[in-house]
């Protein structure tokens, strides 16, 4: 259980005994000892644990210290894996759907029993506080039982691909994406395979995909870089379908790949998600969501990196804006003032790395140096960190007013905890300014007309438009998809993640963003 911060700058944090990734990695060993080497992961292919492919060198975002890295496959190995996947696939998707179930289902059990070890392993490879890495393998599970208890009537009249569903994801979010899609997939009928995020999650992946093999799911597991195995996981003949999560340019080659190919895919890529502030007066609502807005340091594809705000409501939206930032707690996830003490409990830790810190830090710099006002820039000497810890991955909230267009900040998603304003003064405007990233995956109007919000709202390029309030990709029943160049392909969410990786009749057009039609839902 978390508390809330209560030291002062003079006491002396510690790490929370049992929590080093030492410890982890141990406890990781002690479950899963055929997929966890004393210092290194295999991968998983053909049914069994290789210890094959080139481990790279990585380091925790949390304080710079050595962690396991991805062990990367070459093309030719990721091929046979392929190949092998295939096999399974033909087999599993003659398995009754009860034994599926029943497997998956055995599968959450043991994601249950080993919970709070998945969501520790997520705090040292990618950064997440313990209350968001809690939360994140929850999802995970709850989600997918919701599909174990529903499925039967959405696969009502349908069937398995005719091959495996290639998962392809980024970091920040491996169970609650990552894994929630594969075990759908395989409750479905397919094999599955996914490829280990470059960036970090290869350990927590790897545990989560040793207890899924030992209840028998089909599953493969590699790591390799993109370039190398893109040619295998996207563009092989024997792959049924394409699931990818990431940015727009990665996002676009496969794209090109799989609509070349005529394949099955969905591609979630990344947009700016903007706040939009017209007539408003309900500040208290709007100071009490902002926090939330920061949570993991805005490193998910439904943060909001942008308000678009009525010059003449400026003054009060930085009167509710303001304070609120300033509130943001952020530093060392495992980090106590007593070793008694719960976890603490932030808005966000480091980001992904340092790498990604500094450009952010870099892109924040010449913005203003272009003309951006800086309204706020948080400080780490307010943090939550260890004495003399590394905090190169760390970046404090920022927030610029009237990006220059020139700027990188000016029309994409930061993907950190940096805000940009944009101020308008006419509805003509608001809807450019909303619009800037040609399609989004959620947005938010806060008005206090109901009518003004019901007819502006059609006309923002978003899947999902909150009024008020933020949206989010969802959970179990909740459809989700995007406008413009932020998806490709079928959308996902409730039944349609599963008719996104099944066939149904003969020309049946399923709903998405395809090449040559959009259909919503």
């Amino acid at each position: 259980m978390a508390t809330s911060l209560n030291t002062t700058p003079t006491t002396t944090l510690t790490l929370k005994p049992g929590t080093s990734w030492s410890d982890a990695w141990q406890r990781c060993r002690t479950v899963a000892p055929e997929a966890f080497e004393a210092d290194r992961v295999r991968n998983l292919w053909n049914g069994t644990w290789h210890a094959d492919g080139r481990a790279l060198p990585a380091t925790s975002p949390i304080d710079g210290s050595p962690i396991a890295g991805p062990p990367r496959l070459d093309s030719e190995a990721a091929q046979a894996a392929v190949r092998a996947s295939l096999d399974q696939h033909r087999a599993w998707r003659h398995v009754p759907l009860d034994e599926r179930r029943a497997k998956v289902a055995a599968t959450l059990d043991a994601l249950t029993e080993h919970r709070e070890l998945l969501a520790l392993l997520l705090v040292w490879e990618i950064g997440k506080p313990w209350r968001l890495a809690q939360a994140d393998v929850d999802r995970a599970i709850d989600g997918v039982r919701w599909y174990v208890d529903n499925i039967e009537p959405m696969l009502e009249d349908r069937g398995p691909l005719d091959g495996p569903v290639s998962n392809i994801a980024s970091w920040n979010y491996p169970m609650s994406v990552l894994v929630h899609a594969m075990l759908v997939q395989a409750l479905a009928g397919n094999a599955v395979i996914a490829k280990t995020p470059t960036d970090g999650g290869v350990a927590c992946l790897t545990l989560a995909c040793a207890l899924a093999h030992r209840e028998g799911i089909p599953v493969t597991l590699v790591s390799g870089s993109g370039g190398e195995l893109s040619e295998a996981l996207v563009r092989s003949p024997e792959i049924g379908c394409v699931s990818f999560v990431g940015g727009r340019d990665t996002g676009a080659a496969v794209a090109t790949a799989v609509a070349d190919l005529g394949k099955r895919h969905n591609l979630e890529q990344e947009g700016l998600n903007t706040w939009g502030i017209w007539n408003f007066t309900d500040w208290p609502s709007l100071s009490a969501v902002i926090p939330k807005l920061f949570d993991y340091g805005k490193q998910r594809c439904t943060a909001y990196p942008r308000f678009v705000v009525q010059r003449e409501l400026f003054d009060d939206f930085l009167a509710a804006y303001l304070p609120a930032v300033r509130n943001i707690r952020i530093g060392h996830p495992l980090a106590v003032a007593d070793p008694s003490d719960d976890l603490p409990s932030l808005d966000f830790g480091p980001l992904i790395n340092a790498a990604k810190a500094k450009e952010l830090a870099d892109q924040v710099a010449e913005a203003i140096d272009r003309g951006a006002v800086p309204l706020y820039r948080g400080s780490l000497a307010d943090g939550h960190f260890l004495p003399g810890q590394d905090t190169s991955a760390y970046l404090t909230p920022v927030t610029l007013l009237n990006p220059p267009p020139s700027s990188p900040l000016h029309h994409a998603e930061p993907f950190g905890p940096v805000d940009t304003i944009v101020l308008v003064d006419t509805e003509a405007e608001l809807l450019a300014a909303m619009n800037a990233s040609n399609g989004a995956l959620v947005a938010t109007l806060s008005t206090d007309d109901k009518a003004t919000y019901d007819r502006l709202a059609p006309q923002i390029r978003a899947f999902k438009v909150g009024h008020g309030k933020p949206r989010s990709r969802g959970d179990r029943e909740e459809l989700f998809g995007g406008f413009g160049a932020s998806w490709r392909g079928a959308f996902v969410g409730g039944e349609l993640l599963v008719r996104s990786v099944t066939q149904g009749p003969a020309g049946e057009r399923i709903p998405g963003n395809f090449p040559d039609y959009h259909l919503m839902p």
